[in-house]
């Protein structure tokens, strides 16, 4: 009699030890799983707000913007087909000098969504941000 609750104290004894083993392995597996990383994702989103913070904002209330330049432009000359000409390249000079590879800058309101700077292929992780100035929204998509 004494010998069978041996063995069911061993059996025992082997299952509370299996469990704390299980128990050990989960803890660890879970600390060492690697958290997933975002930056790149948000890296984008902030690249293309960024630069459309850094074309609608001024370093003192005197400063005139880009925003407002371009604005000011097509207003003056009614949006003419040589004014939009002259904000195309004023774009490509500001984006080229930004370090944007791959852009496109558009308006969408008065324009009726005239591509007013474009450069590389449309890519598959496309980053936006829109401001507007006056009557005139625009659009900048970062690739």
């Amino acid at each position: 009699m004494k010998d069978e609750k041996g063995y069911f104290y061993i059996i025992d004894a082997f299952l509370a030890v299996l469990i704390l083993l299980i128990v050990i392995l989960m803890v660890n597996s879970i600390v060492s799983m690697s958290n997933p990383n975002y930056s790149s994702d948000s890296h984008n989103f902030k690249s293309a707000q960024d630069t459309m913070e850094l074309l609608s904002s001024g370093i003192n209330s005197t400063d005139r913007v880009f925003i407002e330049d371009i604005s000011s432009i097509l207003d003056e000359n009614h949006n003419s087909k040589y004014s939009v000409r002259k904000v195309s390249k004023l774009c490509r000079e500001k984006f080229k000098k930004l370090g944007l590879k791959n852009y496109q800058f558009k308006e969408n309101n008065v324009l009726g969504g005239k591509v007013l700077a474009s450069s590389g292929a449309l890519g598959e992780d496309v980053s936006v941000a829109s401001r507007n100035y006056g009557d005139y929204s625009y659009t900048l998509y970062i690739w």
